[in-house]
C-alpha cells in the first residue's frame, strides 16, 4: 500500500517493460518491523554489500558485448564493398579493429584481476579495483560499440542489427552503475593515499625529495657560476699549453 508505479520509462528510446524502470510514487509508505532487513538505518551498508561485485557483473557482460559487436564488423568488413574492394582490405578499417582489440583484451585482464582481489581479499580491500572497472569497461564498450555502428553505416543505427540497442546498454551503465565522475575520484584518492604510505620505500622518493629541494631563486645564480668556473678552465688550456711549448724549447 501506499507504492505507486506512475510510468514505465525508456532509455534511448527503448522501452523494456516490464523489466526496465519506472517512476515510482511512494505515498505514506511504512515498512513493518519484522520486514526490515538488517535493521533501520542500513539500507546503504546492504546496497554497498550488493553492489560491488553486482558491478563486476556488469563489466563481465560489457566484454561478452564488445566482443559481439566486434566479431559483427568483422563479418561486415568482409561482406561489404565500397568502391570495388572489401572494406577489410582498407588500413582505416584494420587500424579501428585493432584498437578495439587492444582495448578488450585490457579490460578483460583488469576485470580478472579485480575478480581475483575480490575472491582473496574481499570487495572492501578491491575497491579501487572495482572503481577501475566500472570506469574501464563501459567506457570501452562503447568505443567498440560505436566503431562497429560505423562499419555498418546505417544499418548499424537500425533496429536490423543488436549494434544500437548494446551501444544504449553500455552506454547507460556510464551512469547507472554510478557516474565516472564519481569512479575517477575514488581511484585518484586511494591513489594518492597508497602512494603517500609507500613514499618511504618507493623508488620516486627520491624524485620526490629532489623536487622538494629545488630553489627556483638560486638555480640561475647556481648555473652561471658554473658556466664561469667552466669558462675559466677552458680559456687556461691555450696557456698552459704555450708554457709548456716554451719550456720545452
Amino acid at each position: 500500500a501506499g507504492v505507486r508505479v506512475v510510468r514505465a520509462l525508456s532509455v534511448f528510446g527503448y522501452d523494456d517493460a516490464p523489466h526496465g524502470h519506472a517512476e515510482v510514487a511512494f505515498d505514506n509508505v511504512v515498512v513493518a518491523p519484522d520486514a526490515l532487513l538488517l535493521g533501520e538505518g542500513r539500507g546503504f551498508e546492504i546496497a554497498q554489500g550488493r553492489l560491488g561485485p553486482g558491478r563486476i557483473h556488469h563489466c563481465m557482460r560489457a566484454v561478452g558485448a564488445a566482443e559481439r559487436c566486434l566479431a559483427l564488423a568483422a563479418r561486415r568488413a568482409c561482406m561489404r564493398e565500397p568502391f570495388g574492394s572489401p572494406l577489410v582490405t582498407k588500413d582505416l578499417v584494420r587500424a579501428a579493429v585493432a584498437e578495439c582489440r587492444l582495448q578488450i583484451e585490457q579490460t578483460r585482464l583488469l576485470v580478472l584481476s579485480t575478480a581475483a582481489a575480490m575472491d582473496r581479499h574481499g570487495s572492501k580491500a578491491a575497491r579501487q579495483l572495482i572503481a577501475m572497472c566500472k570506469v574501464a569497461a563501459p567506457r570501452m564498450g562503447c568505443h567498440v560499440a560505436d566503431v562497429a555502428m560505423q562499419v555498418f553505416g546505417g544499418a548499424g543505427v537500425s533496429q536490423d542489427t543488436p549494434l544500437a540497442h548494446a551501444y544504449a546498454s553500455l552506454r547507460t551503465l556510464r551512469i547507472a552503475d554510478g557516474p565516472d565522475e564519481v569512479h575517477l575520484l575514488q581511484i585518484g584518492r586511494l591513489e594518492l593515499s597508497r602512494l603517500r604510505r609507500t613514499r618511504d620505500t618507493d623508488p620516486l622518493a627520491r624524485v620526490q625529495s629532489a623536487c622538494d629541494a629545488f630553489d627556483p631563486a638560486t638555480y640561475g645564480s647556481e648555473r652561471r657560476h658554473s658556466e664561469d668556473v667552466s669558462t675559466d678552465a677552458h680559456a687556461s688550456e691555450p696557456r698552459q699549453a704555450k708554457r709548456e711549448v716554451r719550456s720545452k724549447l
